[in-house]
């Protein structure tokens, strides 16, 4: 039996990674480190074992800022947690959470905040507050292309229809031959939407995705119209990014890209295809992304844990921060 924590540089995690049957993109070494930054670092805590191993991708944030000798911890955007495969996930989650708190404790980590993968046979069990934020959409890729088919909503096979009469097609790209296009559409599709700076993520950020993954552009003519990025695990696909030029809506390349996007992965063996949710419980881009699986609703959860609650409430009452409010850390609401 091993429990280590590593950085994003160490072939260990790498390793670990690779040795895992789902290698769920999240919890790649190279993914965790895009989200490093000052005061920020990445790491893996990881459990190995006759009866199982555990692999638990996050960041770790130091509280100097706020005037404390101390961390707190989140998993990087996305789908994350305490990844377990194995044989025996009771035995083996008692072990790993006596010994990633008792490195917590040396750490002097505060709080943390993970942001739970949909798939919960994926994960330990959590000692802490486990609580659901929206609803995602995954679409089951088991059934025939046919019966995938009669399974979208009728406006959906409408709009794929449309886009093919009108001259779009499609184009899978693992190499990022063409990323410029990608980010202009992905760019611009954020200032129409008036989304937050956080996510203006820089070409060297794209540039630096591990793999696998691939983009997939819809072209009219020799201009793309709409492009996404889509994350790849051994038996999932995950839309992650994307964008569609608002004088291509009519011509509805969207509708088509993630059609011919279903039916390729399902072509490759994986099992869902996770479309995420929208901004706000029921909004327009959650009705949008159901249409395409109407039975395919799970929940996505957040879990939070207080690890040392006197600095907590410290912190909190130092920064103005209220415990009551649905901001995890409090003493964080007014920095992100």
């Amino acid at each position: 039996m091993s429990f280590d924590v590593w950085t994003a540089d160490s072939s260990d995690w790498l390793a670990h990674w690779s040795a895992w049957p789902e290698r769920e993109p999240h919890a790649h070494p190279a993914y965790a480190s895009l989200y490093e930054g000052t005061g920020t670092r990445a790491l893996c805590a990881a459990w190995r074992s006759d009866a199982g191993c555990v692999l638990y991708a996050f960041l770790l944030r130091d509280l100097q800022p706020f005037g404390a000798d101390a961390a707190d911890l989140i998993t990087p955007y996305g789908y994350g947690g305490q990844f377990f495969w194995g044989e025996d996930r009771a035995a083996v989650a008692d072990g790993f959470w006596r010994a990633f708190d008792e490195w917590a404790a040396g750490e002097r980590v505060v709080s943390e905040f993970v942001r739970f993968s949909l798939f919960e046979d994926e994960l330990l069990p959590y000692p802490g507050e486990r609580q659901q934020k929206l609803v995602n959409v995954v679409r089951d890729l088991d059934p025939t292309a046919d019966e995938l088919w009669m399974d979208v909503e009728h406006k959906v096979r409408k709009n794929v229809k449309k886009a093919r009469r009108t001259g779009v097609r499609i184009e899978f790209d693992d190499t990022g031959a063409r990323l410029d296009d990608f980010l202009r559409l992905y760019l611009d599709t954020l200032d129409r939407r008036e989304a937050s700076e956080r996510y203006a993520f820089p070409r060297e950020f794209f540039a630096r995705i591990p793999a696998p993954h691939v983009y997939v552009h819809a072209l009219h003519g020799d201009t793309v119209v709409s492009s996404e990025l889509v994350l790849l695990s051994q038996h999932h696909a995950y839309s992650f990014l994307g964008g569609t030029r608002s004088d291509a809506f009519d011509l509805r390349p969207n509708d088509l890209l993630k059609w011919e996007l279903i039916l390729w992965a399902k072509e490759k063996g994986k099992r869902r295809f996770v479309l995420g949710g929208g901004y706000e419980d029921g909004d327009g881009i959650f009705r949008y992304k159901r249409s395409f699986a109407p039975n395919g609703l799970v929940p996505f959860s957040v879990g939070r844990r207080v690890l040392q609650p006197e600095l907590y409430r410290e912190l909190t009452e130092r920064t103005g921060g209220r415990a009551d409010v649905d901001f995890f850390p409090a003493y964080r609401a007014g920095s992100g």
